[in-house]
Formats: C-alpha cells, structure tokens, sequence
C-alpha cells in the first residue's frame, strides 16, 4: 500500500464551512414543498437561529484569533484571516438566499392560504383603530426613545435585541441627529389585526412602533427610519482558577455577554446611508459585517408566526409518543429493569420513562440516594422538582454544568434553587465542560440487597425537547455499567480518577483513544479478510486523529458509513483514502441528535451510545461518556431498527461528495414515504412503527418477538 500522508490539507474541509453546509440543508426543507407550510416557516426561522449562534459564537472567535495576532492554521490548512475572507462571501450570500426563500416562496405561499402579514400604513378603519389601541396601552408605556447628542450619548444594544433607528431633523434648529428605539422583547413579534373573509393578518411590532414615531420625537421630522439588531461576541472567557466561586463567575460573565464586541450589523436593505454609515461607525466594523436585508431582520422571529397561527392543515400530524408498557406481574419500573435493560427511542418512544424514574425515586422510601448531571433542561422541569422533593428525605448531589452555553443563567437558577432544598450541588471539574448524561439511584430492593440503577442517554434532561429531539436512553441496574457511572460521579465530584471506567469510555480520560483503537481494530479484522465495518452516527465529525483512523480503515478494505448531521470535515470518496466511506446528512421534522457507534469486530459485533461527538470539544475538553449496549436483543435493535433504516433513508438524506457539497439521496423529495418502496423517510418510518407497535425494549422481548 503507497505511503499517503494522512495530515495532508488536501484531505479536509473547513469545518466552518461545512457547518454553513449543514445550514443551507436546514434552508433546503424551507424550500421543500413536501413539507407543511408553517413548518417550512419554522424551518427558515431555524436557519436564521442557527446563524446567529454561528456570528455570535464561531465567527468571533476567529475574529479574536485575527486581534490577537494568531495565525495557527487547522487541519484544512486555513489560517483565521484566510477562513474569514471565505466565510464573508458564503454568509452574504446565505443570507441572501433566506430572504429570496421568505419573499418569493413563502410570503406568496401564506398568502395564498389567508395568511397576511401587511404594512400598518395599508390597515383598514377598524384594524387602524385596533392597533392605535394596543400601542398606547402595552406599546408606549414601555419604550425609551434615545436621540444622540452631546447629552444622549449611543445607548448600549444588547445583543441581538432588535432596535430601530430614525434619521431625525428638528423642526426649530433644523439640525439633523440619530434616534434609537429599542423593540421591547417581552412584547410579540407579530401583532394579530382584525381582518375579513375568514384571513389571518398580522403587522409586524417594529412597523408598529415605526408609524407612531410622531409620539415617540414631538418637534422633530422623521426623515427615514430601519429596523436593525446588531449581534454581539457571545464567548465566554472564564479563568477559572483565579476564581474562588464559578457560580459566581460564570454569572458575571454572562452578564458580560451583552456587552461584547459587535461581530455584525443587520439593517433593512432600504435604510439610508445616513443611518448605516454611523452605525457601522459606532460598531467599529468592516463593510462585509454589515448584512442589508431583503426583508424584516431576525428572520427567527417567524417562529412566532407559526406558533400562533392556528392551522393544523399546515403543520405536521400530530403524533404521541409509543408508552413503556409493564409486564403483567411487574409492580414498578424498578422490577422491570431488574427483569432486563429497557432501551428507549425519542421521541419515538416517550421520555415519560425517564422522567418517572427519577420522580419515582424521589418517593419511594427504599431509594436511598440520588446523582444526576445537568447540561441543559426546561424551565419548568420535573426532573428538577422531584430532585428537589428527593432532597427531603434522601442524599442527593447533582453535578449542574454552569456553562453550558446559552442556557448559564437558567443552570445559575436551578443550582441556587437546588442548594437552597439541600441538594448537594456540584460544578464539574476546573477547565472541562460537564456534557455526560447519567443518573445514579441507590435503592433497597424487596431481597434485601442494596442495588444501584442508571440511566444513561445521548440527549439532555430536557422533556420538552425530548419531543422533537432524536435521542436514546438506556435504564440498567447492570452491576458493572452501574459500578462505572459511580465512579464517574466520583470523578466529577472529587477528581477521583481511575486510569480507566470499563465498560464506559470517558472523555478526557480514554474516550478519544478507545475510539481510535477500536476504528484500527476494524482495519486489522479487514486487512485479514474478517467482517470488517464502521457505522457511526454523530453530530459533528471534526477530530482529526479520529478522521486519520477512518482514512485507515478504509485502505485497509473497511466498509464505513457516517452519518453526520452537522459539520464533517472528512473527505469521502477520495480514490486511495476514502473510497470505502460514505458520508449523510439527515435533516427532517426532528433534529436527530444520537450518537450511536458500531463495529462489526469481525463478526462479535459491538455497539455503543454516547453523549459525545467526534470533535475535539467532545473528546478533550468535556466530561463525556460512551456507554455499550450488552444486551443482545437490544443490540438487534439498534443495528437492525434504528441504524439500518438511518442507512435506508433516501427522502430526507443527503449525501456527501468529495468537494464537501451534498446532493440528495432521492431526487424527487416529494415521493411519498414508503417502508419497502422507493422513497422512504426514516423518521416517517419510525413514527408509523411507534404507533404499530406500543410495547417498547423490556429487555425488548416485545421487539424481539415483533421482528422474529
């Protein structure tokens, strides 16, 4: 075999261009009219979401790399001022791509279906009238209008807060100046108007506030007005050590937060130089940070739209979620876990199981302890209510990650809310992110005997996106997989540290390398002519050591598919490095978020669940942890229900080629669904198996028996 060096630029992509990637696949099922129309809305809202995490978060930081002189290149090769340069031409024209799909597609589609959002200047008597009301009782009471003079300095704008700014003559002096509003957040963005013939009209709230300028600047002229948002750097930079409370630093911080340098200007497409230049000024920005819009900035305020339109004829079908159902003689779910590991897929099979394992736990008197780990959960969360009830009468210590991005000040609220019920509230380690998803029960069983039981999953203790997010959980009193989620609380908790937590992989201690050795494995059993074969499902593949294996494996004659939703910085297809792999992204009604590995291991095959993607972020700077499946039904389960109809998927997969472009699986993604056809969509088919069949995994006989 000729030597190929493996480190070679040439074979890997930018990793921020493969992200833009995965967004434009987002924009494609706003475009695809197989989908509901008010989905296709929140589709477009998505795009516009994600983007915004991108600026505020992955663009600024090369931004900061560009400041402070860094000129390291990655993998790919690009150094930070050469990935800028690309990125400003791909996000303009992104960015103009939303726009074309919001006016020239979906705008006319809503209307088409008496969904009207109209200009407030076109209102008729009664809707003028309506909406006068609203804007003098909740609109004005609530609004500070700022004009910039030597007295009124530039307000602060908080991040991503979209405000509006007047180009402003007053009438005596005849001087011009620059007025700000900003759009209060609390109020909707979509204002319901009173309309005919059975239509839906809404006005925008900033169009609202623009027409009552006359209210808000009496003894001036308005010569032109445009909405703008300007999104700021949203890193934070923690140093830890010099900290003597990380509650209280990463609470400052946040507080920070929106006051960060601005990485981007959105600015309606038709405001006047007048108002633009001085912006961009006050921001300190080149021109290709400015974004004029085609149409209203922050396009993800049409999730709003969608959620108040009341038309179920333009929304998915609603569907329920499959239900564990219990054995005849078995008493609780404690039992049923003793009778054999209960593996659950969601949103397919409901989160309910989770949720009354802990609950449960909280109530029942033979549960003596209780530790669980936080990354992200909802406001109103059960899971945290019932670790608080725990708290009363149990030993309970719970590890809540606190800078977990975006959700910092709501984790600051439940860890002071949790040590004020008297749970023991951990931060993780100093330097990693606490990203694993593991809770511990120790309980008093009827024989006696005090038996540990966990859940392990891919997906955060959240209940409400368990609903539209793709993840499994794994319940298990395996006296092994139990024993290593105890000593990895104990790792989290003290910095106990083993050299190794088999059977689990954890990250940053053995994760990464058992990886590795596992993909070389692969390539020893094909080099010997033994079943050889890589599927892997991730998020993100963005490692390069673990990229290096794959290249390995497939010279070595392995069969590798990937499916990664994201970014993939893998080149497939590359005669004599990648031939053997094959790369797709599956973008659909819900957000697939498991991660699932398997090896054929020449023929003994192995599967593992985890919480951690191939990234670097994952492997060397988060507490992460990748679990197996022992069971052998469940096993089946996995490979033949879950990652081989993920592989069968042509209707929402797209497939990756050499260039890092996608193309779709299927052509024509409008064909209908079918499970033994020509067009089959996996979610589609895991929705119409969930309602077949509503007995999930008991040690998943039910399944084993149903495939048979």
């Amino acid at each position: 075999m000729a030597h190929i060096d493996l480190k070679d630029p040439r074979y890997y992509l930018n990793r921020h261009e493969s992200w833009l990637a995965f967004n434009r696949r987002v924009l494609e099922e706003a475009l695809d009219e197989s989908n509901p129309l008010l989905e296709r809305v929140k589709f477009l809202a998505i795009t516009a979401s994600n983007l915004d995490e991108f600026v505020e978060v992955r663009v600024a930081a090369l931004l900061q790399q560009l400041e402070q002189g860094n000129q390291l290149a990655g993998p790919d090769g690009l150094k930070p001022e050469q990935q800028i340069e690309r990125l400003a031409h791909e996000l303009h024209s992104f960015v103009s791509d939303q726009y074309q799909c919001w006016n020239q597609r979906l705008l006319p589609a809503l209307g088409k279906e008496g969904i009207r959002i109209l200009p407030v200047s076109s209102l008729d008597g009664k809707a003028t009238d309506a909406t006068d009301l609203f804007f003098t009782r909740q609109v004005d009471p609530i609004l500070t209008p700022v004009t910039i003079d030597p007295s009124h300095p530039f307000p602060h704008v908080i991040n991503k807060a979209l405000c509006i700014a007047f180009l402003l003559r007053h009438s005596r002096r005849r001087t011009t100046y620059l007025g700000v509003v900003t759009v209060p957040r609390k109020l909707p963005r979509f204002i319901r108007v009173p309309s005919k013939n059975g239509s839906t009209s809404y006005v925008f709230l900033h169009d609202l506030i623009e027409c009552h300028t006359r209210n808000l600047y009496k003894g001036y002229q308005v010569i032109s007005s445009g909405a703008f948002r300007a999104t700021r750097n949203s890193n934070l930079y923690l140093h830890e050590e010099e900290s003597r409370s990380l509650l209280e630093l990463v609470d400052t911080q946040v507080h920070n937060r929106r006051k960060g340098d601005v990485v981007r200007l959105e600015i309606e497409g038709d405001a006047a130089p007048e108002i633009v230049d001085p912006l961009t000024r006050q921001f300190g920005l080149r021109g290709w940070q400015v974004f004029k819009t085609g149409g209203p900035v922050n396009l993800s305020r049409l999730f709003s739209l969608a959620e108040q339109t009341d038309r179920p004829d333009l929304k998915f079908p609603p569907f329920v979620a499959r239900t564990l159902s219990f054995a005849p003689k078995v008493v609780d779910l404690f039992s049923q876990i003793r009778n054999g590991d209960v593996l659950l897929h969601h949103p397919y099979d409901s989160y309910e199981p989770v949720v009354s394992f802990l609950e449960s736990a909280a109530r029942d008197p033979q549960v003596l302890s209780i530790k669980q780990t936080l990354y992200r959960t909802n406001e109103n969360s059960p899971i945290v209510r019932a670790l608080i009830d725990a708290a009363q009468t149990k030993e309970v210590a719970v590890v809540v990650e606190l800078k977990a991005r975006f959700d910092e000040a709501s984790n600051i609220r439940w860890a002071r809310s949790l040590e004020e019920a008297g749970v023991q509230v951990f931060h993780g380690l100093v330097g990693l992110k606490t990203h694993c998803k593991l809770a511990l029960l120790a309980r008093t069983d009827p024989d006696g005997e005090v038996r540990q039981y966990a859940h392990l999953g891919t997906g955060n203790y959240n209940p409400s996106t368990a609903h539209f997010y793709s993840d499994l959980s794994l319940l298990t009193c395996d006296p092994e997989i139990t024993s290593a989620v105890h000593a990895v609380f104990n790792y989290l908790t003290a910095r106990s540290e083993r050299s190794d937590y088999k059977p689990l992989f954890v990250s940053p201690v053995d994760l990464a390398k058992n990886c590795v050795e596992l993909i070389d494995r692969e390539a020893y059993h094909a080099r010997r002519r033994r079943g050889a074969r890589i599927i892997a499902k991730v998020n993100a593949l963005l490692d390069q050591p673990v990229i290096e294996a794959l290249y390995r494996a497939s010279r070595a004659g392995a069969e590798v598919d990937l499916i990664v939703r994201g970014a993939c910085a893998l080149r497939p297809n590359l005669r004599g490095v990648s031939q053997r792999i094959r790369v797709r992204s599956i973008v659909g009604r819900f957000l697939e978020h498991s991660r699932i590995f398997y090896f054929e291991n020449g023929g003994e095959p192995l599967v593992y669940l985890g919480s951690a993607d191939w990234m670097p972020r994952n492997l060397y700077e988060r507490v992460e942890v990748m679990f197996p499946v022992r069971s052998k039904v469940l096993r089946r389960r996995v490979i033949e229900e879950i990652l081989e109809n993920y592989l069968r998927d042509n209707t929402k997969s797209r497939l990756m080629r050499a260039d890092g472009s996608y193309v779709r699986a299927l052509p024509n993604p409008g064909i209908p669904p079918s499970r033994n056809g020509f067009g089959c969509n996996v979610q589609d088919f895991f929705i119409e198996l969930a309602q077949e069949k509503q007995t999930p995994s008991q040690d998943s006989m039910a399944w084993a028996a149903s495939v048979a």
